[in-house]
């Protein structure tokens, strides 16, 4: 909101007329009056009209009543509890009647508080008349006080808010594109889960175990084709399904010292999809 209206004939001086046609009017350090296109203008044209709203100045802008008001107190380094409305009011008047001959719907919400400030004024001058249990009666500059000051505090509390960083005026957010490889990378399987896998079975061949005694030959390399062969043709095989419970444990411990060979020799591949994901064995690749 423009806080003062000046013409162009009220903010410039009027020309002073020339001795004759033909004379140059005197110039400031050289310096012509003015330009038009580009050319130096040394001398006023007789018949120039400047309309009076042509030019428009605007000292200040607002946001509303209690804006202009406060800005008026401030200005002026009045105490915000302590009011002189006779000065604050005239002032506030001036600019209602300046932006009232160009927008009279803008002007009447500036009307509105003109005619409060006028009301307090009124009601300041008359002899104020205490209350029925004998208190003193309220300034009547009391609630347009409170409104200031709550005002003047949501205004500064706006401004701090402005201050703060803001995305896309301030900064702006990084992206950073990673390319990931198409072909899938499992992780790796440690000695942790082979031994957690182990104790699983284990634990599984004691449900099942017989109690026979008897001696039994068993050969590592034996088992190690056995585990080939359950591997041939087959993609994956689970961890678990390489191993017969119902022979009992030293069968196990043969079975699973022969998978341990196989896989230093490269023979076959442990493999699991991620962490405390099923184990599964394959043979290994080998290329032609």
């Amino acid at each position: 909101m423009s806080a003062a209206v000046a013409s162009a004939d009220a903010a410039a001086p009027a020309p002073q007329p020339a001795a004759d046609d033909g004379a140059v009017p005197d110039v400031v350090d050289q310096v012509a009056v003015a330009r038009l296109y580009g050319e130096p203008l040394f001398r006023l044209p007789q018949d120039l009209y400047i309309p009076p709203d042509a030019l428009e100045v605007f000292l200040e802008a607002f946001e509303g009543p209690l804006d202009l008001l406060l800005y008026l107190i401030r200005r002026q380094n009045f105490n915000i509890l302590d009011i002189p409305l006779a000065s604050v009011t005239r002032q506030y008047l001036d600019y209602v009647e300046q932006i009232r001959s160009h927008n009279l719907e803008l002007a009447s919400e500036y009307l509105l508080m003109a005619a409060m400030l006028i009301e307090i004024k009124s009601r300041m001058l008359l002899p104020p008349k205490k209350h029925d249990d004998g208190s003193e009666p309220e300034d009547p500059r009391a609630e347009l006080v409170r409104r200031l000051v709550e005002y003047e505090q949501i205004k500064l509390a706006a401004a701090k808010l402005d201050q703060l960083p803001l995305l896309g005026r301030d900064f702006l957010r990084a992206q950073v594109h990673i390319e990931q490889s198409l072909q899938p990378r499992w992780p790796d399987v440690s000695p942790d889960d082979l031994r957690q896998a182990w104790r699983e079975i284990l634990q599984r061949a004691k449900l099942t175990q017989h109690h026979t005694i008897t001696r039994e030959q068993l050969s590592v390399r034996e088992h190690m084709s056995l585990v080939l062969k359950k591997l041939q043709g087959r993609r994956f095989v689970e961890f678990h399904e390489l191993f017969d419970t119902t022979r009992g444990v030293p069968v196990l411990v043969v079975t699973f010292i022969a998978m341990l060979e196989l896989s230093r020799e490269r023979l076959l591949e442990v493999t699991q999809a991620e962490a405390f994901a099923p184990i599964y064995v394959r043979l290994a690749y080998t290329p032609n």
